[in-house]
């Protein structure tokens, strides 16, 4: 691989390493928030997949020769929680289906971004990493799928509580 394609791919795993880190301390967050124990379960285990996310990217970045960037990380987290602030005026019974929300456009972003990772990573001839991106790829887009087959009835089950239906 040329040194510019390594420098390149380089930068793109910082940038997803950030992206993964600043995503496993969101869901961490997310599952000791709301009222719906199985919902903060599941966020709890898709913390610590994107816990190991991370730590596989970090090993093959470090075979690449390259590091973390901690400038990188502070920025993703000072950004990652700015979907919050749109949760103001929402009922406490009402966090989990929210968070749901937000984890669903995440991975699916993310699907995004290991495909974009992929692609330059077989442009650069990295088949190790290209190999990396789709593995985890396919892990987002379950995490995508598990997130949208509990929307339904956390949503369902906040309205209840919040109308006094439940």
């Amino acid at each position: 691989m040329a040194i510019r394609g390594r420098e390149i791919l380089v930068r793109q795993l910082q940038n997803v390493i950030a992206a993964e880190r600043n995503f496993a301390d969101l869901l961490d967050t997310f599952s000791k928030t709301g009222n719906q124990e199985d919902v903060q379960e599941m966020f709890a285990g898709l913390s610590e997949k994107a816990r190991s996310q991370c730590e596989r990217l970090e090993t093959r970045l470090e075979e690449l020769g390259g590091t973390p960037s901690v400038g990188k990380s502070v920025m993703a987290h000072a950004f990652g929680f700015a979907p919050s602030v749109a949760q103001v005026g929402h009922a406490p019974e009402e966090k989990n289906a929210q968070h749901l929300m937000m984890t669903y456009a995440a991975a699916a972003g993310e699907t995004a971004m290991y495909e974009a990772l992929a692609a330059v990573a077989a442009e650069a001839g990295d088949a190790e990493t290209e190999r990396l991106a789709r593995q985890l790829q396919e892990e987002e887009r379950e995490d995508h799928r598990i997130t949208w087959d509990m929307l339904p009835a956390s949503a369902l089950d906040a309205f209840r509580a919040v109308t006094g239906q439940a």
